[in-house]
């Protein structure tokens, strides 16, 4: 019985050493199937160091990696002219906004103009219903009428009275009475005839006209409802946007360079663009500036007057407006996207000679419309790295491709030679060195 026990324990035991040696031999079987298959295919073995991967074929004459030139964009430094100017954001206002409103209550019998119509200055807009104010004319005629006769009645006997005291016929006081008598009507003919002034005025109210040139807005009110001098709303607008303006603003520490060039008589040109800066609105110039400077923003507003003959510019509009200041013709420029910033300032890389780099330290000007103004650092003819910069340092070796190469070897190459290099590199798996021929 024992020797029966001790057995069946000795069989449990080579049981999981039998399963172990099983999953090793598996496991070598694979590793011993991937190497030659990569030995077969010519490739480098994935865990081999990097030494093992230089000094292979080659050997110590093998290529070196690290001595490669580095692809780089470069463009070279020129002379133009640079713009000193100033940009902030602007907002487009007519050069005179006025509430058409009515001066008497009548009800509204008619619109004479469409919404959004161009209308001239004297131009009927509207008309109320002009019969009471027909009938208080008449009022004073009749008025007027009436004293005027009782003034001519009070002249003539006047003038009997003046006869009949030369005759000694009446007594002074008399004349002096129909006097008093005649200037009494003729004051009341002076109200009367304020009184028909005032009618045909109030009934003139009745034809509403056009204050100022410009164009109609929304109307507020429909015919037939009445109208009063309290509503504030009034009927429409009327925005005069030929010519129109543009009102600014510019931070405080700008305003010593603008009035340094705004002189008497001369005129800064004021250029308008779109909000994202790509299409050029309109130009105009400086109109005027405000005589205080805003203390809970530190900033000055600016108007600047545009003629908009074309319509273009529309009230409340926001536009980017640039102030040229100066112009400076024969200024070295270069692409802005070459200039680095660091600890030590503004830099770029310049290309040598023996076509490598060195980082020049540069100072910036002006900046307009992607190229940047150099005061110091470069000469014009040389050439400055404008792409590939993040691969560079101090004395790299490249190899220099300017914009127009790089468009022109993109256009030459076929079609189907870019969808081929695009398959080759996307079939190869990353980290991987390009296929090359077996060899001995």
């Amino acid at each position: 019985m024992e020797t029966q026990h001790h057995t069946e324990e000795n069989d449990a035991v080579s049981r999981p050493k039998t399963r172990r040696r099983w999953w090793v031999w598996l496991v070598l079987l694979g590793v011993g199937v991937g190497a030659g298959y990569y030995g077969l295919n010519g490739n480098s073995i994935p865990w081999r160091s990097d030494k093992q991967e230089k000094g292979g074929s080659g050997g110590k004459g093998g290529h070196k990696k690290g001595n490669q030139p580095v692809p780089v964009l470069t463009a070279t430094a020129t002379t133009g002219t640079i713009r000193l100017q100033l940009e902030a954001l602007g907002r487009v206002l007519p050069a005179q906004w006025v509430t058409v409103r009515t001066r008497v209550d009548g009800q509204l019998l008619r619109l004479a103009v469409q919404e959004g119509e161009r209308v001239e200055a004297g131009q009927l807009l509207a008309e109320i219903d002009p019969r009471p104010f027909q009938i208080q004319l008449e009022q004073a005629k009749g008025q007027l009428t009436r004293d005027q006769a009782l003034l001519d009645n009070a002249r003539r006997d006047a003038l009997r009275y003046q006869t009949l005291l030369k005759e000694d016929s009446v007594s002074r006081q008399q004349v002096d009475t129909q006097q008093a008598l005649v200037q009494q009507y003729q004051g009341s003919v002076a109200v009367d005839q304020a009184q028909l002034d005032n009618a045909h005025l109030q009934l003139s109210y009745t034809r509403i006209t056009a204050p100022i040139t410009g164009v109609t807005g929304l109307r507020t009110v429909d015919p037939g409802n009445m109208i009063r001098q309290s509503d504030s709303a009034g009927l429409l607008s009327i925005a005069q946007t030929q010519p129109v303006h543009v009102l600014f603003t510019l931070p405080e520490d700008r305003l010593p360079a603008l009035l340094a060039r705004w002189q008497p008589g001369k005129t800064l040109p004021v250029a308008l663009y779109d909000r994202e800066r790509k299409n050029r609105l309109a130009e105009g110039k400086l109109l005027s500036l405000d005589n205080q400077i805003d203390t809970s923003t530190g900033t000055i507003k600016l108007k600047a007057e545009y003629p908009n003959s074309d319509g273009g510019l529309f009230p409340n509009q926001f536009v980017q407006v640039t102030v040229t200041l100066e112009e400076r013709p024969g200024a070295l420029l270069i692409p802005s996207v070459a200039i680095q910033r660091g600890r030590k300032g503004p830099h770029v890389y310049r290309v040598e000679k023996d076509q490598s780099v060195a980082v020049q330290p540069v100072q910036t000007g002006q900046e307009q419309e992607g190229m940047t103004a150099i005061e110091a650092g470069l000469q014009a003819g040389e050439q400055v790295v404008v792409e590939g910069m993040d691969k560079l340092q101090e004395g790299s070796k490249i190899q220099a491709v300017s914009p127009t190469q790089e468009k022109t070897a993109e256009k030459s190459t076929p079609p189907h030679e870019k969808g081929r290099k695009k398959e080759q590199g996307a079939d190869r798996p990353p980290n991987q060195p390009p296929e090359r021929a077996n060899g001995p």
